[in-house]
């Protein structure tokens, strides 16, 4: 199997971890949506808002142990830095979708509400897949193979090649 393969399928491997981690962090945001919505007086946006951060800390934490346990922990405090910073992009992103929605369109059932908060993570959640990977839970650098025993390779131009070569036979 190829160089390219090998890659795909640390890929795929990797987004099905952060789908799980995601997934159950859709549930956590729309749980509290509905709750927040339902038990208080808040306006539907402002209760997304509130969703939505509960949803990054619980996200926050299943990327971290999770998703990309295996990726460089050294720079925390950078690492969270730009968590936060992706996730308020992305925060703007799923709730921007929804203030459209209901403010631009006037589409405000219980429905409307829940299909484009659904919506909004949707979009949201292809930028933040591409963010955290990128720039927040950075790969360690690829660890380099020791070279296997023996006499160094003699550079093919070299004219004395031959000679060095049977030189360093012992």
């Amino acid at each position: 199997m190829g160089h390219g393969a090998s890659r795909l399928r640390r890929l795929v491997h990797e987004a099905a971890k952060f789908g799980a981690v995601g997934g159950a962090g859709v549930l956590v945001n729309l749980v509290v949506f509905n709750l927040v919505r339902h038990t208080t007086d808040l306006q539907v946006v402002r209760a997304s808002v509130i969703a939505t951060v509960v949803a990054i800390v619980f996200n926050y934490v299943g990327f971290r142990y999770f998703t990309y346990r295996d990726r460089d922990k050294t720079r925390r405090t950078r690492e969270m830095t730009l968590f936060l910073l992706f996730s308020a992009i992305g925060l703007v992103i799923e709730n921007g979708v929804l203030y459209a929605a209901t403010y631009g369109f006037g589409w405000n059932t219980p429905l409307q509400n829940n299909v484009f908060k659904f919506l909004g993570i949707g979009v949201a959640t292809l930028f933040r897949f591409w963010s955290y990977r990128s720039w927040v839970f950075r790969a360690l650098p690829a660890r380099e193979t020791p070279a296997a025993p023996g006499p160094a390779p003699v550079p093919q131009n070299d004219p004395a090649g031959p000679r060095k070569a049977r030189q360093q036979v012992p």
